[in-house]
This record gives C-alpha cells, structure tokens and sequence, in this order.
C-alpha cells in the first residue's frame, strides 16, 4: 500500500521536529513521518504550524526520493481545521511532494476533520496515491475511524510515549481486539515496538507495521538534544509514568516536571479542566514541551515509551531498521519451526 521496503515507520512526535529523521528514516526503507510541529518558541517567533509543515516537506523533498508521511493532530484544543485545508493544496500545488508524500495520520481527535475537507477530497481525486490513517487508543475509536472510511488504523496501546487513552489498555491486547473485529483492515500497531523480537510479533498477529518512536529518539538522526537521547540507553521500562498532558493522558519519562504533575483519571475531569484553564497556564504547558526539546531534561516535559528498557544504545537509523529487520526475520524463522 505504501511502497516502502521495510514495514517499519516513525511515529510523529510534535509538537517536537522530526524533518531530519523523517529523510533518515525513509532513506533508509520505512516510513519516515512529520511531526505536527509547533513549540511556544515557533509561536512566539510568528511560525505556524502550517507554515513550519510546508517548510518541512520541501526540505524532505529536497534531500529523498523516498516516500514519506506526515501528522496533523485534530486536536478540539487546536487550531487544525487550517493544516487539515491548507496542506493538501501545498500536496496539490508541488508535483514531487504530491508524488512522494503517500500517507497522513491523524491523531488526538477526529478521524472525520481530515477528510471532510473538499481540498482533501480534491487530492484524493486527482490521482495522489496518499492513504489517510487514523490513531485509535481504544476499540470504540477504532470503530469510528472504520465508520469514516480512513484507509487504515494506527492501534496504539498504553506502553507508547506520548498522550494515551483513558483506558489503559495494552498494545498487546487492543491489537488482538481491533484485528478480531477488522481482520480484512490495514492496521499499523504502535506502543511498545523498538525491536526485531517486536516487530515479529506484531507481524504475526497480523500488523501489516510498526511504528517506533522512542527507538529513534536515540539515533544519532533525531533532531531531539542530546540530553534527552541520553536518557533512554540506561533507562528501564519503568522510569515513565503516565499523568495529565495537554490532550489527555500522556505517558513522560520521570523527572522532576512529570512527578510532580497532577494526574486528571478521566475525561469528563480533562473537559472541566479544559474549559477552566487560562491562556497562561496552557502557555506553560507548551513551555515544558520546549524545555525539555532545549535539553533542560529535569523541568521539561520528555514524552518517552515503556519500549526505553530495550534499547541500549545510540545508533544511525538505517543500523537500527537494518538490526530490527534481520532480528525479525530470524524471530519469524524460528517461530515457524514450531509449526512444521
């Protein structure tokens, strides 16, 4: 569906950068995918989303030929409605990011925003091969996503870094849900992968990929401060923990910010903080985001996944897809072996 070599891709991870491991990535046979990037100091500086995404693809383009993706989270918080009509005429108006720019995902809200666009519908129309997926936390998500037509379903589980479902259910077993429910529908599983041992298991059950986010925090490709790559070869799975972001839970490596952050259980509580929160409180929000991209990893926000206990090390991109794949290929091979 997608042309790429290898069934792995990168999670977009905004509001942070991802251009320069979006090109790694891709080069190097997965999917590389680009952030819905916008810190409090691009605001600040008067660069806006939509304008940072343009600048992005173009300079992906510039540097691969390779197929690539991008996020825009459709967030009730944010300002999407504008990425989601402006980007797929910039798709429509660049022959060559038209040509490689072949899947978007949307997450943190809406599978429907995307699509209901008429600039959307009018890329679809004019011959673009680009699949539109969605990120469903829970099953009843992923219902809704299969009820608006997205081309597939990204099913993420709680291990993953970043927001989280109220749910809290595994990758593991949301996976075994969704393709029960949807055996005939391309899905991608995410939360948790960063290894070939993963991606074999996520293959079997019938992912047609993975997505990892954590494993390419720690390449040397990452735009991410060195700082922040240098937490996770030492760290254990249990040195996150799961407490209140900007969209919902979120899943941030423990420090002193995330540790001494409020955990708000459920939705209906989000909704009332929501409406009672000021301008300058969610500014502070996104400053910690930013603290934490700067390398201030003590006071800053530093989403990362349960998948940091099995990673060790710092490594180029195409050394880690080159390592997962051989280690899933062996994985699969063994595991037939059982079946004879």
């Amino acid at each position: 569906m997608l042309g790429i070599k290898h069934p792995i891709i990168a999670a977009p991870m905004g509001p942070f950068y991802t251009t320069d491991l979006t090109i790694a990535v891709s080069e190097a046979g997965g999917l590389g995918v680009l952030s819905h990037t916008g810190l409090i100091s691009d605001m600040q500086a008067r660069r806006f989303p939509v304008d940072i995404m343009k600048e992005n693809m173009l300079e992906v383009v510039e540097h691969t030929d390779k197929p690539f993706g991008f996020n825009i989270r459709t967030s009730r918080t944010e300002r999407s409605d504008l990425v989601c009509k402006e980007i797929p005429k910039f798709i429509m108006e660049n022959p060559k990011i038209k040509e490689q720019c072949i899947y978007v995902v949307t997450s943190a809200g809406s599978s429907r925003m995307l699509p209901e666009t008429k600039s959307f519908q009018k890329l679809k129309e004019s011959g673009s091969n680009i699949k539109h997926f969605h990120v469903a936390p829970a099953l009843w998500l992923a219902d809704k996503c299969v009820k608006t037509g997205v081309d597939g379903l990204v099913i993420t589980g709680g291990e993953g870094g970043g927001h989280q479902s109220y749910e809290r259910v595994s990758t593991l077993v949301l996976l075994q849900q969704a393709l029960q429910k949807y055996p005939d529908y391309p899905v991608i599983a995410c939360g948790g992968f960063a290894t070939g041992r993963s991606l074999a298991a996520a293959l079997a059950m019938g992912a047609g990929a993975v997505v990892m986010g954590s494993r390419f925090i720690a390449s040397y490709e990452s735009e991410f401060h060195e700082k922040y790559k240098n937490i996770v070869p030492p760290a254990k799975a249990q040195d996150t923990v799961l407490t209140t972001g900007a969209l919902g839970l979120i899943r941030l490596w423990k420090n002193d910010y995330s540790l001494h952050h409020e955990l708000v259980a459920n939705k209906e509580e989000k909704l009332a903080q929501e409406a009672a929160l000021t301008a300058e409180a969610a500014l502070e929000v996104g400053i910690k985001y930013g603290l934490a991209y700067q390398g201030n990893i003590n006071d800053g926000a530093v989403p990362l996944g349960q998948s940091i206990g099995t990673i060790d090390r710092i490594e180029h991109v195409t050394d880690i897809i080159n390592k997962v794949m051989k280690d899933a290929e062996n994985n699969i091979k063994n595991a037939f072996q059982y079946i004879k």
